[in-house]
């Protein structure tokens, strides 16, 4: 796992390095990007979240790997919500781009409550994890019912 999550970073940094605006040459491609980048997140952090309720084993360094990687992850998807990729294969609402304000907020808090989710994973205390994965699960949620069909 640690060897596929340095990679996976130095990609993404590059990736974050190129202005949104130049980064897709097409709508869909911001599509493409922001699921890839939601979909990684969320692989990492159902892992963590499954620990959590006691659906898989507690692994204290596979949870800690996970949590950092769904940090990391949820600081991407964002820029390709880009004017016009509100069409194609997305669950994207108009609420996206009509309250951008609100939109903008709710990823703001996830990217915090990724990143506490993080931190708590790295003092392997599996109580510590419960408490982040709800706060960052009910993020996703509430995110979710807003801007997502």
């Amino acid at each position: 796992m640690k060897k596929l999550v340095s990679p996976v970073l130095a990609v993404a940094a590059l990736v974050l390095a190129v202005p949104a605006s130049a980064q897709f040459a097409k709508a869909e491609d911001a599509i493409k990007y922001r699921r890839s980048a939601l979909f990684v997140m969320q692989q990492n952090f159902g892992r963590v979240a499954a620990m959590a309720a006691g659906k898989a084993p507690f692994d204290a360094k596979v949870a800690a790997e996970s949590a950092e990687v769904a940090a990391f992850m949820s600081k991407l998807p964002w820029s390709a919500f880009v004017e016009g990729s509100d069409k194609g294969d997305t669950k994207a609402k108009a609420e996206i781009w009509t309250d951008k304000a609100k939109f903008n907020e709710n990823a703001e808090k996830l990217q915090a409550d990724m990143a506490k989710l993080s931190a708590a994973a790295k003092t392997g205390n599996l109580d510590n994890i419960k408490a982040a994965v709800g706060a960052a699960g009910g993020n996703c949620k509430t995110c979710h019912d807003a801007f997502r069909s």
